[in-house]
């Protein structure tokens, strides 16, 4: 590719790169992603083995999975700096080492302190799998594309959190979970050279004269509109996520009283609902748009049925009522949209920023959300019979998210107008 075509129109239109150039940058980066989301998700299948072995409370067990998003979130201002300043291809590489150092870490870990500082690194470590495409694409496709291809990202992401069901299920009594972490730095460390090896530089733009780069977050987090979605997603998105990657498991075990290889089968298939799901918002979300449906109105709606699916999984009970998670499955993936439509209100020189801006809020929701979900529920019950202190933090959580889409709904604020 010629330096003539990378500085050509960026992001206007998706013949910037050929077709197979164009497949080769989504597949680099969403191996990226799959790795980082199966790590985000494993702790709910090898929870009980990490409870055994180091004698682990519930309040623990959620500090050391959100060390994760603890580190993630903490990483994100400085993420979109590097972005904006060295690019999507460089930067992704560079972590995704990071990630794999984590998981060497983990695999090594001799107790609880030692399992935090690996789960910690991994958290950095792919702080930028999802960031660092996103921001890609919005110089390589077209602008029609930018929330399909959010969409497909988050399939890649979900297939690696499908593997850490009953694949990872079939795999512990061969590798043990430390086993598993090893074959994830190998992993890991083979996205971070397809990455860099493989992919086209994105044409960068310069700061404005005189203009820190930190300054451009404080365009980002004094706009009204991005706070109109970004509360929401803390609240809704960040809550489901922790759940995916940690509380459904013991929910589907401690609730509902599965066996661990029932509840292996019943994340399968959750996972596999999640993953159709977004394939099919990938397919609807450009003919919704064309139909006149805003991204206001598609999260408004979906938000407001998602709200009665949980209310009823905190009550319901019975060999089906794990079915009620593959409603939330479903509803919850209109989320994927509002990350990508706030960032793109923004000039494309904060394209960076504007997107780890909105990733800081969703991913400090899901450190808190992961953390604090396990000590509501040791506060308001425990683990006794019939899971009471889960159902009691689930109504919690559902009031909270409530407050959240009212003020989606009702707070009228329009997109800032800007000149890039």
């Amino acid at each position: 590719m010629s330096a003539a075509s990378t500085r050509a129109n960026p992001g206007a239109a998706g013949t910037i790169l050929p077709a197979g150039a164009a497949i080769r940058v989504f597949l680099a980066f969403a191996g990226g992603y799959f790795m980082s989301y199966a790590l985000r998700s494993v702790n709910a299948m090898i929870s009980p083995g990490l409870t055994t072995e180091f004698g682990l409370s519930n309040a623990q067990l959620g500090s050391l999975s959100a060390a994760y998003f603890f580190a993630f979130a903490a990483l994100q201002l400085p993420l979109g700096i590097w972005l904006d300043r060295f690019g999507s291809r460089r930067v992704d590489a560079s972590l995704l080492l990071v990630a794999a150092v984590g998981c060497g870490v983990f695999a090594l870990a001799t107790g609880p302190t030692m399992l935090w500082i690996g789960r910690a690194l991994i958290g950095a470590g792919v702080a930028g799998a999802l960031m660092c495409s996103l921001r890609a694409f919005r110089f390589w496709y077209a602008a029609e594309r930018q929330q399909q291809l959010a969409a497909w990202m988050l399939v890649a992401g979900t297939l690696g959190a499908l593997i850490t069901t009953v694949p990872v299920q079939l795999a512990l009594p061969l590798l043990g979970w430390r086993g598993v972490f090893w074959v994830s730095a190998a992993l890991l460390a083979c996205a971070s050279a397809a990455i860099f090896f493989l992919l086209p530089h994105e044409p960068m733009q310069p700061p404005r004269k005189g203009e820190s780069q930190w300054a451009g977050y404080l365009t980002v987090f004094s706009t009204p509109y991005f706070w109109r979605f970004a509360i929401p997603a803390m609240l809704i998105q960040s809550s489901f996520i922790a759940f995916q990657s940690l509380w459904i498991g013991p929910w589907f075990r401690q609730v509902l009283g599965m066996g661990l290889d029932e509840s292996a089968r019943a994340l399968f298939v959750f996972n596999t609902v999640l993953m159709f799901a977004y394939l099919a918002l990938g397919w609807a979300a450009p003919r919704l748009s064309r139909r006149g449906w805003s991204t206001l109105s598609v999260v408004s709606a979906g938000s407001m049925l998602l709200l009665a699916i949980e209310l009823a999984i905190a009550f319901a009970g019975g060999p089906h009522a794990w079915l009620l998670w593959l409603g939330v499955a479903v509803v919850v993936t209109v989320y994927t949209l509002t990350q990508t439509h706030v960032s793109l209100v923004f000039p494309e020189r904060l394209t960076g920023r504007a997107f780890t801006a909105f990733n800081l809020i969703i991913f400090g929701g899901m450190f808190l959300a992961q953390w604090l979900f396990g000590v509501a529920v040791d506060a308001l019950g425990g683990s006794a019979e019939g899971g009471s202190g889960f159902r009691n933090a689930m109504v919690v959580w559902v009031a909270a998210q409530a407050a959240a889409v009212a003020l989606l709904v009702l707070w009228r604020v329009n997109p800032p107008r800007h000149e890039d």
